[in-house]
């Protein structure tokens, strides 16, 4: 969606994966603009706000998220959004358009936030981002953050670190005023995005368990609590291969799987959903920025003990024009040796490593074994010894 915002993707028809006349083509009944008020899974029954009733077998749920707000006054503002929906998107692009924005602030500097304030200014708004951390994108090493925060300074993108947003109000320079604890400052629209919670409202009413992550309690068939109640997508839990806990992560990727393995199992056809290993990734501008796996500091929660180390290398070989600059954190475990975490920011080449590594993780390799596994080489892809060669031997050397 943000990049339906930044006229990356102009037909909004192509963000809608299926339409409810292409489900009603395959037989499946689609009932839309419906608030589902009360499930009872004892009597099997699913009640509308129509009124109507729909008795079931067999049910699942996929109720995604819902953002976190700052709760603070003003919040509800025309000119202040979030983006959850396409709906949202929709509003954001026309509200743009419509007051001929000039400045937008954005509350938070997570994933979507980056992807949205690459929007913003390639459609020309002067953007700033207000974050209650020191850097953009908590979950990157901080030598990696401060690529990420340059990034945004070199396409003029003010950023105001340790801030707490504390009410919105009308501007006199712009549409709408947020004051914080460093002042005031204005914009002609705000977008919160300061993260999810997975909506669960329906399944604590139904006496679904709840997991501790906050998310609805699954296993690997994504069955539910209750046996013939599923649910899949950012709602529920999923099992992390590294930290073997379940939690909650919200992404997009892993929300079709889990509805896949959901549906496989309603329709007769055993299937399991294997697990996480958390990868992740985004672009801010000309950055690629992606992670997976654990941090250290997830890791001593889990029990490990980790060590990481930062390697400095290039996408293509040394000897290449243009070499783009990469930097790749690698964390491992002290005592078994083993491949426990990883991110990498750079303008290229960042993300196809990431997945390797997030491929060697899930096989559960050893740092020796990554720092000579067998990479197809060429020169403007890299070296003959790969910055993940050099990362893992040096990593190793550590140990």
């Amino acid at each position: 969606m943000p990049y339906y915002i930044g006229d990356v993707i102009k037909d909004e028809a192509k963000l809608t994966a299926r339409t409810p006349a292409k489900f009603r083509e395959s037989g499946i009944e689609v009932i839309i603009n419906t608030k589902v008020e009360q499930v009872d899974p004892v009597g099997q029954v699913v009640r509308l706000d129509s009124g109507a009733s729909l008795p079931y077998d067999l049910l699942a749920l996929g109720t995604g998220t819902v953002p976190r707000m700052p709760g603070i006054p003003g919040e509800d503002m025309e000119g202040v959004f979030i983006l959850k929906r396409l709906s949202d998107a929709l509003r954001i692009k026309a509200y743009l358009k419509e007051t001929a924005c000039r400045k937008a602030i954005i509350i938070g500097a997570g994933f979507i936030a980056m992807e949205v304030c690459e929007a913003f200014v390639t459609r020309g708004i002067a953007t700033e981002i207000i974050h209650r951390g020191k850097l953009p994108v908590n979950r990157w090493d901080p030598e990696l953050g401060l690529m990420i925060f340059d990034e945004l300074k070199k396409h003029d993108v003010a950023f105001t670190a340790d801030a707490k947003p504390q009410s919105i109000e009308r501007g006199s320079t712009y549409r709408l005023r947020l004051n914080t604890n460093h002042g005031p400052t204005e914009g002609d629209t705000i977008l919160i995005a300061v993260g999810v919670k997975p909506d669960t409202t329906l399944a604590e009413a139904m006496g679904l368990a709840i997991g501790k992550s906050g998310a609805i309690a699954v296993n690997f068939s994504q069955q539910t609590s209750v046996e013939n109640i599923y649910a899949a997508g950012d709602c529920c839990e999923s099992f992390h291969r590294i930290s073997k806990r379940w939690g909650n992560i919200p992404l997009g990727d892993i929300a079709n799987k889990q509805g896949r393995v959901a549906g496989s199992n309603i329709g007769g056809k055993p299937k399991i959903f294997p697990g996480v290993v958390g990868a992740q990734s985004f672009r801010i501008f000309s950055l690629e920025a992606a992670a997976t796996g654990l941090t250290e500091s997830e890791a001593r929660v889990y029990g490990f003990h980790p060590v990481g180390l930062i390697t400095w290398g290039n996408a293509s070989a040394n000897a290449m024009p243009d070499a783009k600059k990469i930097g790749l954190k690698l964390i491992a475990d002290a005592a078994t040796a083993r491949l426990i975490g990883a991110q990498a920011v750079g303008e290229a080449g960042v993300v196809s490593r990431i997945n390797t590594l997030s491929a060697a993780m899930w096989s559960g390799l050893g740092i020796e074994e990554i720092g000579y596994i067998d990479l197809a080489y060429a020169p403007p892809f890299g070296g003959s010894w790969d910055i993940i060669h050099n990362a893992a031997q040096a990593l190793l050397r550590k140990l």
